[in-house]
């Protein structure tokens, strides 16, 4: 999955406008313009399609768990310079307050089923050995069941 489809899928599950979408930037500190923001969210076959980075994506999401949380006390965290689907999935944890069964439940409604276990290897440090990638599928899947549990639902 590329970023701008995760950035896209969130801002249709959501419903974010162009001015939520910026104003969830500037929750993490960062400034972005319309133009950039509509540029991320055209299709590859736009030619005013720009990819939208890791940090950028990084950026978005600490910017949605501030919108979604609450903003802490203190210095905002630095955006990941690399990120993977496992920061992604966590981030989007994080975000929506998701406990263990909350996450296998939402999985369920992408028709997507997977253990406890499994599911917590995504958010073990990268250097644990019961650690495992998060592949393209999994996430994939997790937006999906979030989509269908959150659309249209604030």
């Amino acid at each position: 999955m590329t970023n701008n489809d995760i950035l896209r899928r969130i801002r249709y599950t959501f419903d974010f406008s162009d001015s939520k979408m910026i104003a969830i930037f500037g929750l993490a500190n960062h400034e972005v313009t319309r133009g950039q923001v509509s540029d991320w969210l055209k299709k590859e076959d736009d030619p005013a399609y720009q990819d939208c980075t890791d940090i950028q994506l990084a950026i978005f999401l600490n910017g949605l768990i501030n919108d979604k949380r609450g903003k802490k006390e203190g210095p905002q965290p630095d955006p990941e310079i690399d990120l993977t689907n496992n920061i992604i999935f966590r981030k989007l944890r994080i975000a929506l307050d998701l406990k263990a069964d909350d996450i296998l439940d939402i999985m369920e409604l992408a028709n997507f089923s997977i253990s406890k276990h499994e599911l917590s290897a995504f958010f073990r440090k990268s250097d644990h050995k019961h650690y495992r990638n998060c592949n393209d599928q999994i996430l994939r899947n997790f937006l999906k069941g979030v989509q269908l549990k959150y659309r249209n639902k604030d």
